[in-house]
């Protein structure tokens, strides 16, 4: 397979990958009515699925250093979109509450592989734009999901909505079995699959751990603007609930891809001058965040308001490439399945796991305003963190591609 043909199998993966985990969102009051939840209820759906996500990753990491990633690709996009279509058929909480564990086991799966697997497929001067590119799908269907819930749930049902979500993922999942060749496999020998010492030293990467903290510092704030921003621009904007969805959805999906596919082109052709050039555009990344945050803040104007904080969102996916880059050429070929997982199971554990509830409970002891504040000065630790990684970088011979 030519990787023209790699890329968009994994690209609308990865769409649908935030598709169907996001639609769940959009259709909360709908479930609310039919099914008699409360809102804690609605809320462990969502936390169930980040729990189970960062949990099962180092796991199928294990396993996929050490047999073809293919089959866990394909088999990872089967359970989450067999796991979505049965959320259709949700009966009470407890059922939904289980899908929503497989939806978490399937993506967890298929977003510790993903990225590795498709950067080994390309050379390193292209790796931080291809990876940009292939993450712009997190924007895109982030808000696809919240229009396509909302949308078809409104005139059709949440069950519907469920249903036409889960479909496309099966057809990739059984493209991805038939047609993806993992190249690493095919090259390793026994000698060279991953041993306790392997998985010991990742531990002991100093610019990997450094680079997962600091990605853990952007998981946070964007964790924390995601719960709490279309509260913040009705709170303080006047808009109504819909016109704050809206125009924070629109913000995300035009904002975020700007920002990820300029960080990736940027990250790339700086590394023609610096050889640190991952660790420059995430440091700029956080710098330049901090003014329009404060801005965006400050005033009450809406419209001066919504350009800085679509800036801010822009600095926000900025790194999202020169990321996923750095955490592959920081570490070995061989273990690049658990360097993802366990760069998964760190930026959530301490990243939007723990920002929704903080950010509430910090508007509660002060208010909303002071709030998204705090969430945005996480890009100062973010900022260390970054220095730290670039400081202990070192650079890793660079395997041939086949």
């Amino acid at each position: 397979m030519n990787t023209k043909h790699l890329f968009w199998i994994l690209f609308l993966l990865n769409l649908f990958n935030y598709i169907d985990r996001q639609v769940l969102y959009s259709v909360f009051p709908l479930l609310q009515t039919d099914l008699h939840l409360s809102d804690w209820q609605l809320g462990t759906l969502a936390s169930v699925f980040m729990l189970v996500y960062m949990c099962y990753a180092p796991v199928v990491g294990y396993f996929a250093d050490r047999s073809p990633r293919q089959k866990w690709i394909g088999a990872s996009a089967l359970i989450w979109s067999a796991a979505t279509l049965a959320c259709a058929t949700a009966r009470n909480y407890f059922s939904l509450l289980f899908t929503r564990g497989l939806i978490g086991v399937g993506e967890a799966g298929f977003t510790t592989i993903a990225q590795p697997f498709l950067a080994e497929n390309y050379p390193k001067k292209k790796r931080a734009t291809i990876l940009a590119v292939f993450g712009l799908a997190m924007p895109a269907g982030s808000a696809l999901g919240y229009m396509w819930g909302g949308a078809i749930g409104l005139h059709w049902g949440w069950r519907t909505a469920f249903l036409l979500a889960g479909v496309p993922g099966l057809v990739l999942g059984i493209l991805s079995l038939t047609h993806l060749k993992d190249i690493r496999r095919a090259q390793q020998t026994a000698a060279e699959k991953p041993s306790r010492h392997d998985y010991k030293a990742l531990f002991q990467n100093k610019p990997f751990l450094f680079i997962c903290l600091a990605h853990a510092m952007i998981t946070f704030i964007i964790g924390g603007l995601s719960a709490w921003m279309p509260t913040y621009l009705h709170r303080y904007l006047q808009m109504d609930v819909a016109q704050a969805g809206t125009w924070f959805g629109a913000l995300v999906i035009c904002c975020g891809a700007a920002g990820t596919y300029a960080g990736g082109k940027l990250a790339d052709k700086w590394l023609e001058f610096s050889p640190k050039a991952y660790f420059w555009v995430i440091g700029v990344s956080f710098l330049a965040l901090l003014p329009p945050a404060w801005l965006g803040i400050q005033t009450n104007r809406p419209a001066l308001a919504l350009g800085c904080f679509g800036l801010a969102i822009i600095c926000l996916f900025l790194p999202t490439g020169p990321i996923a880059a750095a955490l592959v050429a920081s570490t070995r070929n061989k273990v690049h399945a658990m360097a993802f997982a366990v760069n998964i199971f760190i930026i959530h554990a301490l990243g939007d796991a723990l920002s929704p509830m903080l950010l509430g409970h910090a508007s509660d002891l002060w208010n909303l305003k002071i709030a998204v504040l705090l969430c945005s000065l996480a890009a100062v630790p973010g900022l260390v963190f970054t220095w730290m990684a670039a400081s202990f970088e070192r650079r890793l011979p660079e395997p041939p591609l086949p």
